[in-house]
């Protein structure tokens, strides 16, 4: 009999299906509101939720795009970041940084990351920095906030933009200040399963800047001043549609409780002390939970180990930027040593606000029957 026997026979990473399914009224409302209006795209629901959304962060200013990359990838572009510019980047946060540079042509230059939370190490960034450089790219990893208050000095120091990518850390602060309204700008995936999540791909770019902020909507747009009249790019066609938004603004004020219910599920897993797990930190609120990973020297072993429990894992992310096949740079692996080892024994487990508490407690006790 296995550690969910009493709860479910298999428990996934995720369950979309429970979210969705508890929330159907308000989804299903908001998506008639859209189509009573007749407004499809750039309409009223969108500007509610940019100006609910920004304000949320205590940003100036929020833009909706398509999804979470090409936020990054309009942020850019926004700051002219391109041809010849270098951006310092983490090498573990699964491409999408990279994926955006090389949509315009810009040279991302790998940094190392610290050891015991996995986020870009300010110490690495600085060495990492030359005449070439225009930005750096802090991703909030795993929903732990990156160290904001070293990037927002240094990049104000050596005169570059400092840009959050915050796809996975929807509503964690420090100092009373959240993701999104530390960097000149920041993006955000509401990808379904983040931890604020459309029903679809969404995302939106919160700055600091008027100007920006102007740019930004010509850039997802064409590069339109005005309906068929193009000033500006290159630019893109990125738009978050109505219905996106209006389901995104009724999900927007139950964030706080779901991330709360995240952190319970994660220090759970962390009040466990077996074999050779090492857990992440997961005080403060500058932790939102998006995804509890561990660490093992065991990682496939342990990964079997909970199956065998009825309890699936994945690992987040596998292979790292610079040694993509598309990247091809293996060999700067060897000035990413925390990277390196850590591919190696991060494990994902199940963490989502509609998981029982009976399932929890199965992690748990599937987690203390661990011997490497």
């Amino acid at each position: 009999m296995n550690s969910l026997s009493n709860a479910r026979e298999v428990l996934p990473l995720n369950d979309l299906k429970r979210h969705t399914s508890a929330l159907a009224e308000r989804i299903h409302e908001a998506t008639a509101r859209v189509i009573r209006s007749g407004w499809f795209i750039l309409g009223p629901e969108l500007e509610a939720f940019e100006r609910e959304f920004a304000g949320y962060c205590g940003a100036a200013h929020g833009v909706g795009v398509a999804n979470g990359t090409e936020a990054i990838e309009l942020a850019l572009r926004a700051f002219d970041i391109g041809a010849g510019d270098e951006v310092v980047v983490a090498a573990n946060a699964g491409m999408y940084s990279t994926t955006a540079l090389l949509a315009v042509g810009a040279t991302p230059v790998y940094a190392d990351v610290r050891e015991h939370d996995l986020t870009l190490d300010p110490d690495a960034v600085r060495r990492a920095i030359t005449p070439q450089t225009r930005a750096v790219i802090a991703t909030h990893l795993y929903g732990r906030l990156a160290d904001v208050a070293t990037f927002r000095a240094l990049a104000d120091e050596h005169g570059i933009a400092f840009i959050e990518d915050c796809a996975q850390a929807h509503g964690c602060s420090r100092d009373g200040i959240r993701a999104g309204a530390w960097g000149d700008a920041a993006s955000f995936s509401f990808y379904p399963t983040k931890n604020l999540g459309a029903c679809g791909d969404a995302g939106l770019v919160t700055c600091r800047s008027a100007d920006v902020a102007a740019r930004l909507r010509r850039l997802r747009q064409y590069g339109w001043a005005g309906k068929y009249v193009v000033v500006d790019g290159p630019a893109r066609n990125s738009r978050l549609d109505e219905i996106q938004a209006a389901i995104l603004r009724e999900k927007l004020p139950l964030l706080d409780g779901w991330n709360a219910r995240r952190r319970e599920i994660a220090a759970a897993y962390a009040a466990v002390n077996a074999g050779d797990l090492r857990h992440p930190d997961v005080s403060g609120p500058g932790y939102v939970a998006h995804l509890y990973v561990l660490r093992s020297s065991q990682r496939d072993a342990l990964r079997r180990h909970l199956a065998a429990h009825g309890i699936l894992a994945d690992v987040h992310y596998p292979v790292l930027d610079n040694e993509q096949p598309r990247i091809g740079r293996a060999d700067l692996s060897a000035g990413l040593p925390h990277s390196v080892r850590a591919v190696a024994e991060i494990l994902t487990l199940p963490c989502f606000p509609e998981m029982t508490d009976a399932e929890v407690a199965g992690v748990c006790a599937a987690l203390r029957l661990w011997q490497p």
